[in-house]
C-alpha cells in the first residue's frame, strides 16, 4: 500500500523486519518443541532466545537479507544465512526439518492474525459510532427513499441502526475468518513429516492457541486466505454502502447530511463554494479495491500438485494491502461519521416538499379499513390525486378533500397524514438492539 493510505500499525506490521521476526518466532517456537521431543540440543534453543532477545531483528537485518537474496535468490535460504551471520554457532539448529512454506505460511498467519486484530477494533469502534449516532437521532423524522424516491417517513437514527446491524455481521464473519488463519503448519516437504515429528507442529499449536492443519501438501491450503480476502470484501460492501448515502445525502439538491469541512480546507482549484463529499468518495474506492483482491485470493487456491509458487507473487501484495486498505478506510469513515454535520431543518422541508405524497400510503389504509372501499378502487382514487399533485404542485390532502369521491372527512384526512404514524414502532426496532 502506498504510504499515503497506511496505519501507523500496518506500516509496522508490514515492514520487512516485522515479517522476519514473524519467521524467527516460527523458527524458534519449532526449534523449542523440536528440543523437547530430543530433536535439536535444548542449549542451542536457550541460546538463541537470550541473543534474539538482546539483539532483535532490524531493519538492518533485514537490509542484509535483501543482500544475501540478490545472490541465492532464495528469500528462506538468505534469511537462515543472515541468522547464522547475527547469531552464530546455534543457528545452525533452525530451520531443523522444516521447508521454506513452513514457515512463510505459518508466520504469514501470524501476521495475518495480527492485521485482523487491528481490522476488528476498527470496525467495533466504527459500530459504536453507528450506535451513538442512532441514538442521538432516534426520533429525527426523514424521508426514507426507494429508487432515489421519496417513499415515506422514517427517523435518521434508523440508518445509523441499520449500518450497525451490517456491522455487526462483518464482525462475526471477521472473526471466523480470523479464526480459520490460526492454524500451524510444520509438515516438511510435501507435507509428510518425514524430517520433522507432528508432535513439533501440535506443540506450536497448543502454546499459541491455535489449530494444528489436520493435513497439507508443501503449502497452507488457500481457501483459508481467500475466506480472509471475503470477509474483507463483504466488510468492503459496508464502508461503501454508509458512504455512498453520505456522498447522495450530501448532495446540493438533498443536503441533509454532509461530511464534516475542517477550517482551511478548500473543496476545488477553480469554484471556491465547493463542499465535495471527498473522504467517503475514497471510502468507495477502496471498497472497489477489496473485492478486486479477492478475485486474486479465489485464482490462488488451485495450486499445481503438491506445491507452486504462483500465489506467493499475488500474496505479497493483496494481503498486505487488503489489510491496510480496510484499516484505513474504516478509520476515514469513523471520522466522518463522528464529525457529520446534519440538516434536521432540511429533512423535514424535503419531507414536505412533494406537497404530501409520501402519506400516501396512509390514505390508502384509510379507505380500506374505515371506509370499506375496495383495495382496487381506493388505489385509483389515491394515485389518481397523486400524480395530479406530482404534475401541478398542488397538496395530495387538498385535492383528496376537494374530491366528492373521497370520503374521508379533515378529522380523518388530518390522521391519514399524521407524521407520529410512521414513527410510532421506532423504540419497538431500538428494543431489539437493547436500545
Amino acid at each position: 500500500m502506498i504510504e499515503r493510505y497506511l496505519t501507523p500499525e500496518m506500516k509496522t506490521l508490514w515492514s520487512e523486519a516485522s515479517k522476519y521476526r514473524a519467521w524467527l518466532r516460527v523458527e524458534l517456537a519449532a526449534m523449542d518443541a523440536q528440543a523437547d521431543q530430543g530433536e535439536v540440543p535444548r542449549e542451542a534453543h536457550t541460546a538463541l532466545l537470550e541473543q534474539t532477545g538482546a539483539d532483535p531483528i532490524d531493519d538492518a537485518f533485514a537490509a542484509r537479507v535483501a543482500e544475501i537474496e540478490a545472490v541465492t535468490r532464495h528469500d528462506i535460504v538468505a534469511f537462515t544465512r543472515a541468522l547464522s551471520e547475527r547469531y552464530g554457532e546455534e543457528a545452525r539448529f533452525i530451520h531443523h526439518g522444516l521447508t521454506s512454506t513452513d514457515v512463510v505460511d505459518t508466520a504469514q498467519n501470524l501476521l495475518l492474525d495480527e492485521a485482523l486484530a487491528l481490522i476488528l477494533a476498527d470496525a467495533g469502534a466504527l459500530r459504536e459510532v453507528c450506535r451513538t449516532q442512532a441514538l442521538a437521532y432516534k426520533h429525527t423524522p426523514t424521508v426514507g427513499r426507494t429508487h432515489g424516491i421519496h417513499a415515506e417517513p422514517m427517523t435518521f437514527g434508523l440508518k445509523f441502526l441499520n449500518w450497525m446491524a451490517a456491522l455487526d455481521r462483518d464482525l462475526e464473519r471477521l472473526t471466523a475468518a480470523r479464526k480459520r488463519i490460526q492454524v500451524v503448519m510444520l509438515s516438511g516437504s510435501v507435507g509428510t513429516y518425514a524430517h520433522v515429528s507432528p508432535q513439533v507442529e501440535v506443540e506450536v499449536a497448543r502454546a499459541w492457541g491455535w489449530e494444528a492443519a489436520p493435513v497439507t501438501n508443501q503449502t497452507l491450503a488457500r481457501d483459508r486466505h481467500a475466506e480472509v480476502l471475503a470477509a474483507l470484501a463483504i466488510f468492503g460492501t459496508t464502508l461503501e454502502k454508509i458512504s455512498v448515502e453520505i456522498r447522495h445525502l450530501q448532495r446540493s439538491e438533498v443536503r441533509e447530511a454532509m461530511e464534516p469541512f475542517g477550517k482551511g480546507q478548500t473543496g476545488s482549484s477553480s469554484m471556491p463554494h465547493k463542499k465535495n463529499p471527498i473522504l467517503t468518495e475514497n471510502v468507495t474506492g477502496f471498497a472497489r479495491l477489496l473485492r478486486g483482491f479477492l478475485t486474486t485470493g479465489l485464482e490462488n487456491v488451485a495450486l499445481w500438485h503438491e506445491r507452486d509458487i504462483s500465489h506467493s507473487s499475488a500474496e505479497r501484495v493483496i494481503l498486505p494491502d487488503a489489510t491496510a486498505a480496510a484499516s484505513y478506510a474504516t478509520r476515514r469513515l469513523t471520522g466522518v461519521l463522528r464529525g457529520l454535520v446534519v440538516f434536521p431543518e432540511r429533512m423535514l422541508k424535503n419531507m414536505n416538499d412533494l406537497g404530501g405524497l409520501v402519506f400516501s400510503q396512509r390514505v390508502l389504509h384509510a379507505l380500506i379499513d374505515e371506509k370499506g372501499m375496495t383495495r382496487e378502487t381506493a388505489y385509483d382514487l389515491v394515485q389518481r390525486h397523486a400524480l395530479k399533485s406530482w404534475e401541478t404542485g398542488e397538496g395530495l390532502r387538498e385535492l383528496l378533500a376537494a374530491d366528492p369521491e373521497c370520503p374521508l372527512n379533515d378529522t380523518e384526512l388530518d390522521g391519514a397524514f399524521d407524521l407520529a404514524w410512521y414513527l410510532r414502532h421506532v423504540d419497538d426496532i431500538y428494543a431489539r438492539f437493547g436500545m
